[in-house]
């Protein structure tokens, strides 16, 4: 007689957000050379760009233990002492999130102006460059496309293991050690998928004592690529 089935126990996720956890490849080195530069940003100011899972908030973080700088959604600023954040260096997430949100877009132009008379760095995040922004302020709409931009590209080989592995060790998982070269060549190409597939392997390998083995991570690539998911969060 078999025993009852093994209940799923999952282990919290621990973001590593060290600049140690960091992997600089091919496709990812000039942004992170631009964000080391940052006493160089012309105006004191930057935009990172990048897809979603790209790492843009590990490296804000890379840079705010560099510098002291807070960091603040920009969805957050309405409610923010823009006064105070202007007073030392800071990092705006998500700042393409609130174009259309007159209250945020306002608080952004504030913090914008405030920092530059402050000589203080100003560095935001965003998916797209900001030229694609649907902002409604057009005061903050030059300012922001005046801003200089590094992008995040969708990775290269190197730098997408690099990724698999982080992922895996955020969710304290250790997969064998074939698992994550045969993954690389066979699935999409973004961090997007990188993220989606680390979450299905962790959920599968809960329940069995073998782990992330090739023949799981076979079976659940193929699992994804025939109900492919949204991928644009």
């Amino acid at each position: 007689m078999t025993g009852p089935e093994q209940l799923p126990l999952p282990l919290p996720v621990r973001l590593a957000l060290g600049r140690e956890d960091y992997f600089v490849g091919a496709s990812n080195a000039l942004a992170v050379a631009q964000i080391d530069s940052w006493q160089n940003w012309p105006n004191g100011k930057l935009v990172l760009v990048g897809p979603a899972g790209a790492g843009k908030t590990h490296l804000a973080h890379v840079w705010a233990a560099e510098t002291g700088a807070a960091i603040i959604a920009a969805a957050d600023l309405p409610a923010a002492d823009i006064s105070a954040l202007a007073q030392g260096p800071v990092c705006i997430e998500d700042a393409d999130a609130i174009a259309g949100q007159r209250d945020a877009e306002e608080a952004l132009f504030h913090l914008h102006n405030l920092a530059l008379a402050e000589r203080q760095p100003l560095m935001l995040t965003a998916r797209a460059a900001p030229a694609l922004w649907p902002l409604g302020l057009p005061d903050l709409k030059s300012r922001m496309e005046g801003t200089q931009t590094a992008t995040l590209p969708d990775p290269d080989d190197t730098l997408l293991a690099a990724v698999l592995a982080k992922l895996l060790a955020d969710r304290q998982c250790v997969p064998a050690p074939d698992v994550i070269p045969f993954l690389v060549p066979r699935m999409a190409r973004s961090f997007a998928a990188a993220r989606a597939l680390v979450e299905a392997l962790d959920a599968s390998a809960m329940t069995r004592p073998k782990g992330i083995t090739r023949a799981l991570a076979r079976a659940v690539l193929t699992r994804l690529e025939e109900a492919p998911q949204d991928l644009s969060e």
